[in-house]
């Protein structure tokens, strides 16, 4: 890879891009088709990633973007369709997999209003509504289908979709796949790709398990990055909630909802602290423990070997405890203290985003801390995003989409003589929700569910390989192992 500052200017933004580089489309320079498409919904320009994004994509180059949301990646994805897939041919050759059925809507409106008047059609898979005007989307002959992967594989299974003649697949927002729980549907969906197809990423962070899942899904992978701040995959991503202080054991549960790691250190400035937040994460189902000063030897030794053997998600820890522990593939860590001096900042988030992968530090601070946080960025030249805390819909959406895609999954291993004895229950599954008395059963046994899945650990891409090399640095990523066809891929 190779970077470089943007010609563009503003706010110290980097571009990471392969050695052997394609410089930028100018928006004068697209075929007229697709000029027309961009001024139907107001595009006189492009955006930085469609600028970038695009020559790859129509050179045929299977792409890892990072690009943060709302960088306009929609469209990068969405113009090269119009080179990429053949109108006359009434079949899916576009995929576009999205991590919830919000984004599937958005995404598929974009593309319809680009393809309005055009032969072009989209079709929008997603679970949580029924299969009736899917499946007639699909028969219709939908060229480009977004959708989350769950549903997908529904259809897949049940011969109401094909992708025999797929030609470009892409991930969008794939760290929040990954953090859905939605792996091995897409490891199970892999079985129905043509071996001759092109592929694209998009992940607002690469940490190893991204990695990892564009190895296994795309060819050679290229890194093509437009994070702002001298970001990119090697670094760590800094994010801070300002929260009351009486509020910080809510809203970390809220954040770790939301973004739901493979693995964190939550960080606290005493052992009373320390305590308080590990029993609070328990009481609220996640796999946690903590360590601290006045621990003994022999549970200390418990807690670390679960820790380095990856069998314990959560570390609630401070300075002290945590000092020389050194875990692999460390995707988050917290603070959920604010440290007393900055070199300590420096020290806690510097856990994360080790050996070529990324990954976050997020900060709870009071407004007070706010100050604080902003001054250590300042004097370290940290660009930290302030977001808006998660709200409750927030919460319940992302915990829905969650429960949907772990139990869709189950559903489908279910053993035949399995689903033969469920049908007696089926009519009592219809009845249930008829009063707030029989809702709150069904919430029961879902909640139920949902928190033991919080101990089990994710299933995720191994992690354990190196990034994905451009050309010049040697052999990089990209296998089609496990197709159908076993064709060989052509360019």
């Amino acid at each position: 890879m190779s970077e470089k500052s943007n010609p563009n200017g503003g706010n110290g933004e980097v571009i990471v891009e392969p050695h052997d580089a394609l410089p930028p489309v100018d928006f004068e320079a697209l075929q007229p088709s697709v000029r027309e498409a961009a001024a139907r919904v107001g595009w006189s320009s492009l955006m930085p990633v469609q600028a970038k994004a695009i020559p790859y994509l129509l050179a045929g180059r299977d792409l890892m973007i990072q690009s943060r949301t709302g960088s306009g990646k929609t469209g990068a994805f969405i113009l090269p369709l119009f080179d990429m897939v053949d109108a006359r041919l009434p079949v899916c050759q576009a995929l576009v997999l999205v991590p919830t059925r919000e984004l599937a809507r958005q995404v598929a409106q974009s593309a319809e209003d680009l393809f309005q008047g055009t032969p072009y059609r989209v079709a929008a898979v997603y679970g949580g509504v029924g299969y009736g005007a899917q499946r007639e989307a699909l028969r219709k002959g939908a060229h480009l289908v977004v959708g989350t992967p769950g549903r997908i594989l529904d259809h897949l299974v049940q011969r109401t979709m094909n992708l025999d003649r797929l030609k470009f697949l892409v991930f969008d927002e794939a760290d929040r796949m990954l953090s859905v729980g939605f792996y091995p549907d897409m490891r199970a969906l892999k079985t129905y790709l043509p071996e001759e197809r092109q592929g694209a990423m998009f992940s607002a962070t690469y940490p190893a398990t991204v990695r990892s899942l564009a190895k296994e899904f795309l060819n050679k992978p290229e890194m093509l990055s437009l994070s702002y701040g001298h970001e990119h995959v090697a670094e760590t991503e800094h994010i801070a909630y300002e929260v009351p202080a009486m509020e910080k054991d809510r809203s970390l549960v809220r954040i770790i909802e939301i973004e739901m790691p493979e693995s964190a250190i939550i960080f606290c400035n005493t052992r009373a602290n320390a305590n308080f937040v590990a029993v609070v994460l328990q009481r609220f189902g996640y796999d946690a423990d903590q360590l601290s000063s006045d621990l003994a030897q022999q549970a200390r030794e418990k807690v670390l070997g679960r820790l380095y053997e990856h069998k314990l998600r959560f570390l609630v820890a401070t300075d002290v405890a945590a000092r020389g522990i050194d875990i692999a593939n460390l995707t988050h860590v917290f603070l959920y203290d604010f440290p007393e001096d900055p070199e300590s900042y420096i020290h806690r988030t510097g856990r994360t985003g080790r050996a070529g992968a990324s990954g976050e530090a997020i900060s709870l601070v009071d407004p007070l801390e706010s100050l604080k946080l902003k001054a250590v960025a300042r004097k370290y030249s940290i660009p930290i995003e302030f977001r808006p805390l998660p709200s409750d819909k927030d919460v319940e959406s992302i915990a829905s989409q969650r429960v949907t895609a772990l139990l869709e999954t189950r559903l489908r291993n279910l053993d035949r003589l399995v689903v033969e004895r469920m049908q007696r229950m089926v009519p009592l599954a219809r009845g249930l929700g008829e009063d707030d008395d029989e809702v709150a059963v069904m919430a029961m046994l879902l909640d139920d569910f949902y928190q033991k899945s919080l101990h089990a650990p994710p299933e995720l891409p191994s992690g354990d390989e190196p990034p994905p090399k451009s050309p010049e640095q040697g052999e990089g990523g990209g296998s089609r192992r496990g197709s159908r066809r076993g064709r060989r891929r052509k360019r």
